[in-house]
């Protein structure tokens, strides 16, 4: 029997070769469009994983802190559902892929914002989270509260970041602008957009990013504190938008080629949650055409082959993907004695 230590060791080992294996190269580039954030380093990388029962391993720029920028929609989608209801979310947001960019004003017939993992539906779900009659300063704490909740640990935000994206928020001002000539919201355009700009500049590690994907993966509850963030028909309706969504334009690729659903993030961080599994992590700031890291796009493909996480052949326990862990690197080092 492979025990507690000599597994974590194995673990680890695997994603240390991964990282290794993924790193060389230098295609893509930080996004530019805000000063702030291009001057982070771009070789930064490193990739956590967490279990649903608590373990969590690591590799790399594990407690990096970057911030979390669209990673944090889908989990205030969970907090405006917990808050809100399905119903009084679904009339405000759709639930389908845009097939554009993430800065789109994607709207349906019906003047909704087509999904919640582009600007236009997070600006909305970030309005409906809270009661009618709540403050901005309280629905934003109460953000803060539920994404700090997710990742066990209380999250801050970079202020200067958070300047930055204000100084340059023209775009999204227009979205809100126009969401709000469509009645989407009744709130004042500046102050959602001011409130989301805030939460997209918490900042976080991968560390605490698979501790917040594997809160998702575990029905809502989060496996490190013992915390229950949101229920379980909540989680259900997240992974399902990230699924199809998720990865804005890229969702097709990502679901042939990876398989769990996921988010990403412009300042370099990708999530995956895979459901009663693990929550995966990678930061990398090198992004490709459509926003998503490149490094940590390379990684999870090579995770999804190595590890068979893909939804369509996910194994029956998380024990099976950390034994399949195990497995996969003693036979990686059978292979090298075998070449002397």
């Amino acid at each position: 029997m492979i025990g507690a230590n000599s597994m974590k060791s194995m673990v680890t080992d695997y994603l240390d070769e991964v990282l290794e294996d993924v790193r060389p190269g230098d295609r893509g580039a930080p996004a530019s469009y805000i000063p702030e954030p291009a001057n982070v380093d771009p070789d930064k990388f490193g990739v956590s994983l967490a279990t649903i029962d608590g373990k969590v391993y690591g590799s790399g720029d594990t407690e990096t802190e970057f911030t979390i920028q669209s990673i944090a929609k889908p989990f205030v989608y969970a907090l405006a559902l917990e808050d809100r209801g399905f119903r009084d979310v679904l009339k405000r947001v759709s639930v389908e892929p845009s097939g554009e960019a993430f800065n789109e004003l994607s709207l349906d017939e019906e003047g909704r914002p087509l999904n919640p993992m582009i600007n236009a539906g997070a600006l909305t779900t970030h309005s409906l989270v809270g009661g009618d009659d709540w403050t901005q300063g309280q629905c934003l704490q109460r953000i803060i509260d539920g994404l700090s909740a997710f990742a066990g640990r209380r999250l801050q935000v970079d202020e200067r970041v958070c300047g930055s994206e204000l100084d340059h928020a023209h775009r999204n001002l227009s979205i809100a602008h126009m969401l709000r000539s469509y009645d989407i919201f009744p709130q004042d355009p500046r102050v959602i957009v001011e409130g989301y700009t805030r939460f997209c500049s918490l900042l976080v590690s991968t560390r605490d990013l698979s501790s917040m994907a594997a809160t998702l993966a575990n029905k809502g509850i989060n496996p490190i504190t013992g915390e229950k963030v949101v229920s379980g028909r909540v989680v259900r309706q997240v992974l399902s938008v990230m699924t199809t969504c998720g990865m804005y334009d890229a969702a097709g690729d990502w679901v042939t080629q990876v398989g769990i659903p996921a988010k990403s993030g412009v300042a370099g961080g990708l999530i995956g949650a895979l459901p009663g599994q693990i929550g995966v992590a990678t930061f990398s700031p090198r992004l490709d055409e459509h926003g998503n890291s490149v490094r940590g796009v390379r990684l999870f493909e090579r995770m999804s082959r190595d590890m068979g996480i893909h939804l369509m052949e996910v194994p029956p326990s998380v024990q099976t993907v950390i034994r399949n862990t195990a497995v996969l690197v003693q036979d990686l080092t059978d292979d090298e004695k075998a070449r002397g």
